[in-house]
């Protein structure tokens, strides 16, 4: 029996191949869907980091608090207090006054709001039921042009969406995957220059051009150079191992799950353990606290950020280079020109 016009010209226009890709595409839009409102459908403070200049039994207190939102550290007075808010090792401290009323509460708005503001809560609705009052002073604000400490986070999602398109160009353009070694290194060098082309654009638009984060260039810069150029080695290598199909893995990683886990609009302490597992080993997230130790706690805690961003710098360089000399070597075999 011949198949009709219709059914035969949609089997032309609609190749296997097309039919899988789209297949692809429709499980990363699932995907995409389920893990930002997994993570943001329901954000609650959990285990919050607080240190707690005040007797045991007051750290005790918060501790026990129904669904654990804070997880306390005990420090001697106020300036150890501060220096765990200031060194990372904490989101927010306590301050108890036993010649008053009145506690304070140190915050850092700086490094989101939607915790600052959750700590705020808790601290305060224990705070009254033990008849106490609570001062709330934000010892590291955010810039006025960075209301709610977001831009750190954009800024990083525009690194990375620059840094995996770019990859994704000279793919598309010339062939996901390489021809031989020689071929992979000049993409890769090509990354390179975009990379730091790309952090200098970045700096430029968060500090002089709209005062968001000043005061730091060249450090963003460096950092943005290496979060592009991590980005775009793994969607390079990405390529040269799965074909086309790279690409949409490099969204899986770098969109559907490091954007939501990122800390950008909700922080660590608020989504969901799966979302806060992951956030720090990926690199939006990375790159979001390491912007934010920049431009506001002095470069305190970067160590482990940079460790991660370096690390998918060499993994994608590694895996690209790999993944080429082993498609020379099949061409070789199969007697294909190189």
């Amino acid at each position: 029996m011949r198949n009709s016009p219709l059914v035969a010209e949609l089997r032309d226009a609609i190749t296997p191949r097309a039919f899988l890709l789209m297949t692809a595409v429709f499980l990363v839009q699932l995907g995409f869907l389920l893990s930002y409102i997994g993570s943001f459908h329901h954000p609650e403070p959990q285990r919050v980091p607080l240190a707690v200049a005040a007797p045991q039994q007051v750290a005790d207190r918060f501790d026990a608090l129904p669904g654990e939102p804070l997880d306390t550290t005990v420090v001697k007075d106020e300036k150890a207090a501060r220096e765990r808010v200031e060194q990372r090792k904490a989101e927010a401290a306590f301050v108890a006054d036993p010649r008053s009323s009145k506690d304070t509460l140190l915050v850092a708005s700086a490094t989101g709001s939607s915790v600052t503001e959750a700590v705020t809560k808790v601290v305060k609705e224990a705070s009254a039921k033990e008849n106490r009052q609570v001062a709330v002073y934000d010892m590291v604000p955010a810039h006025e042009q960075d209301q709610g400490s977001l831009t750190a986070f954009y800024l990083v999602i525009g690194w990375l969406v620059g840094g995996y398109l770019a990859a994704s160009m000279l793919g598309v353009t010339a062939g996901a995957r390489p021809a031989n070694v020689r071929r992979a290194v000049i993409r890769l060098g090509v990354m390179a220059v975009y990379a730091v082309l790309s952090g200098i654009g970045g700096a430029v638009i968060v500090d002089p051009a709209l005062g968001a984060l000043p005061g730091h260039f060249w450090a963003l810069t460096w950092l943005g150079t290496l979060i592009v150029f991590g980005t775009g080695a793994v969607t390079i290598a990405l390529q040269v191992l799965f074909g086309v199909i790279g690409i949409g893995l490099a969204i899986l990683i770098f969109v559907v799950l490091g954007n939501p886990s990122a800390g950008g609009a909700y922080q660590s302490s608020m989504i969901p353990p799966f979302w806060r597992a992951i956030g720090d080993w990926l690199t939006p997230g990375a790159g979001t606290h390491a912007v934010r130790n920049i431009a506001y706690f002095h470069g305190n805690a970067l160590t482990g950020p940079l460790w991660v961003l370096a690390a998918w710098a060499v993994a994608g360089v590694v895996l690209a280079l790999l993944g080429a000399t082993r498609e020379r070597r099949e061409t070789r075999r199969e007697g294909l020109p190189i």
